[in-house]
């Protein structure tokens, strides 16, 4: 029971009154909006995943040092972060746009379950990058699985610039980390692949449900 109430509260318990508040108060919320299953997942995953990052270590790929003196490191949910602007479409696809409040309200939890500096860079990366996806989303007439694609590949590069750029200030202020510990070439390029391909893999599933009639291509 502890460790769930630590979950709920980010390791602050005199806060679960507020926090359990709070959360009846976002699923109400969502669930007026007309809000379901990708409504929910969409609001849970983006403080989920800022949250990550400054908790779950990075897998070393390259140690600093050496020949290429930063470094490169994954983190193990770099591929998940590429799902969001999936998710977020399907979560349109559910509730038009009032996607757009639902936004705002994971990038207002986000604050609260990660530290504020990534919590401020995410926002800042998410309100870029989802515009982005949602623009493309609405106004073209591609088919789903395609649209998946081009925004996630509009949108990606943009987030994964704000979003390292805030990873390496919170690095350098929490850890005490030189800077470009997180924002340098490498690092970006990998963190775009491992998005993009969380992208195409739903993308190629989705387009596999489109040939075989399951879903409308263009229902949106």
């Amino acid at each position: 029971m502890s460790e769930l109430v630590s979950a709920l509260t980010n390791g602050q318990p005199q806060l679960l009154g507020p926090a359990l508040g709070a959360l009846l108060l976002t699923f109400c919320a969502i669930w007026f909006l007309n809000g379901r299953f990708w409504a929910f997942f969409y609001v849970a995953l983006i403080p989920f995943l800022n949250w990550s990052f400054s908790v779950i270590p990075q897998a070393q790929i390259i140690a600093p040092g050496g020949d290429y003196a930063p470094g490169v490191a994954l983190h193990p949910m770099t591929m998940v972060t590429g799902m969001v602007f999936v998710i977020r479409d399907f979560v349109q696809r559910e509730m038009g746009h009032k996607v757009l409040i639902l936004m705002a309200i994971a990038v207002a939890w986000s604050f609260f379950y990660s530290w504020p500096v990534i919590a401020l860079a995410s926002g800042v990366a998410f309100a870029i990058s989802e515009l982005v996806d949602w623009m493309v989303y609405t106004f073209t007439k591609y088919r789903l699985s395609t649209r998946i694609l081009i925004s996630s590949a509009l949108a990606s590069p943009v987030d994964t610039t704000v979003f390292l750029y805030g990873a390496d200030l919170a690095q350098q202020m929490q850890l005490g980390a030189e800077p470009g510990n997180m924002l340098h070439p490498v690092n970006w390029i990998v963190f775009v692949i491992g998005k993009m391909v969380g992208a195409v893999i739903v993308s190629r599933v989705i387009r596999y449900r489109e040939d075989k009639g399951l879903i409308s291509p263009h229902d949106a």
